[in-house]
């Protein structure tokens, strides 16, 4: 027997959300396998059956949200024994009453003194809905308010009608009423108890007519997913956190183009994908950062931490929705055959929601790899805690000086791009910058290329 638990998915993470679960009761599970999915305020992944056997019990319903290291399911033997004891199963909290308010005084000392339990994801959903903790029924243990609670009271806020009547409304839902000047009165909820929930008030603007009155113009709202929102809030918090310098080096990709050309098709047909720009320039990137090791680094309290190992994070893409950033850990060790595979391998899983927990942190430097769209110039945003963050643009044919080792100069058509690096000028000062770039342009135009694929 063996009990699944919600793991831990990031060291300030204290509770997940089962949104899906991958096998019912019953079926045969193998060890590896997706088993369910986990939502938290940093990524959306399919966790791995932790062994082999028979899912005999799910304790933990889909949109749950409950704390690390709840039991959420059992696993069998081959016979589909199940255990002699299981935990009870955790369902939807039932929606609860608004409590009448007590004084100022004991809201605010309970309010002191509860929110020292409170999880980031609780604190970050009571700011966002400007709620007092001290309004809340916890459900966790001690009484502590989790993530589900907060939901349920957001949930669970009234607005009378001007008929005196009670429609329950989000405060989501009353901005998009408001914004669309949508009589709540002419909505049909379909939520708990008649409440008017976001799906109602979408479905009702989608099916108004569209007007063609000259000069009018016609907007689409498209809420934000989860991953756009979080890849937004880190974004805006990056910003402010530190101080953003971009600086940019033409580099001369001619000697990687060769290798490219040689090598190209024999790599693809022994790995089973094209060798990019991107390996070339992790190797790069990790060459440089030997010699200049500030940048493989985060800022502390009054100091700069730098890192030992070049734990490599690579900005994938989701489904054009948001950024993840999986890490290629002690990516010093490898070469660049072992980097583009490495590349490839997360880059698929992150796109299947196939990452491990521990895939998307620790993190000391990221690369931004936007060139295979055609771009000229990106100023990427710094991954925090991270002081640098490098963006990869196109690579085209170009005219360019080219100088002989005789010093004589001709113009010939080389390969060229840009590296954009984006560093924080609390951590290092623009000659530091430069001199990491002019090392990793030195590197991608003498290395020995052919012996990093043999």
């Amino acid at each position: 027997m063996a009990n699944v638990t919600m793991p831990q998915l990031g060291e300030t993470v204290a509770d997940g959300t089962v949104t899906k679960w991958f096998k019912k009761v019953g079926d045969t599970v193998v060890k590896g396998e997706p088993l369910f999915e986990v939502s938290t305020d940093k990524v959306d992944t399919e966790i791995p059956a932790p062994t082999n056997g028979v899912l005999t019990t799910i304790l933990v319903d889909e949109g749950v949200t409950v704390d690390v290291g709840t039991v959420l399911a059992v696993i069998g033997d081959a016979s589909g024994e199940p255990a002699s004891s299981t935990p009870d199963p955790v369902v939807a909290a039932p929606k609860e009453k608004l409590r009448v308010a007590k004084t100022l005084d004991a809201r605010e000392k309970k309010s002191t003194s509860d929110e020292s339990q409170l999880s980031p994801v609780v604190r970050r959903l009571l700011e966002e809905n400007h709620l007092d903790v001290a309004d809340i029924v916890g459900s966790g243990p001690n009484g502590r308010v989790t993530r589900q609670d907060v939901l349920a009271h957001v949930e669970q806020v009234v607005m009378p009608s001007t008929e005196g009547s009670a429609v329950l409304q989000s405060p989501i839902v009353r901005r998009l009423m408001s914004e669309h000047n949508i009589d709540p009165k002419s909505v049909v909820g379909t939520g708990t108890n008649g409440a008017i929930t976001r799906h109602d008030v979408d479905t009702l603007i989608s099916a108004a007519p569209a007007t063609s009155a000259a000069g009018a113009t016609r907007d689409e709202a498209i809420p934000f997913t989860k991953i756009r929102r979080l890849t937004a809030e880190h974004m805006v918090r990056s910003k402010a956190t530190s101080a953003h310098t971009l600086m940019v080096k033409e580099v001369d990709y001619e000697q990687v183009e060769s290798v490219r050309a040689r090598r190209g098709a024999a790599f693809k047909e022994s790995e089973g994908f094209g060798l990019s720009y991107l390996p070339f320039n992790a190797i790069a990137v990790i060459e440089a950062l030997r010699d200049f090791p500030r940048l493989n680094a985060s800022v502390g309290d009054d100091e700069l931490i730098i890192h030992l190992d070049v734990n490599l994070g690579i900005a994938v893409d989701v489904d054009n929705e948001g950024l993840v950033v999986p890490v290629i850990r002690s990516a010093e060790l490898l070469n660049l055959k072992q980097i583009a595979g490495a590349v490839r391998d997360i880059a698929v899983r992150a796109r299947s929601k196939r990452l491990g927990p521990d895939e998307l942190a620790g993190g000391t430097f990221t690369i931004s790899n936007p060139g295979p769209f055609g771009t000229l110039l990106t100023g990427a945003v710094i991954n925090q805690p991270q002081v640098a963050i490098l963006s990869t643009d196109s690579v085209v044919r170009k005219p360019i000086v080219v100088t002989a080792v005789d010093g004589t100069e001709s113009v010939g058509i080389h390969s060229v791009g840009l590296l954009a690096l984006t560093f924080d000028h609390r951590a290092v000062d623009g000659a530091y910058a430069a001199r990491f770039l002019n090392r990793m342009a030195e590197v991608l135009t003498t290395c020995d290329w052919n012996s990093e694929l043999d």
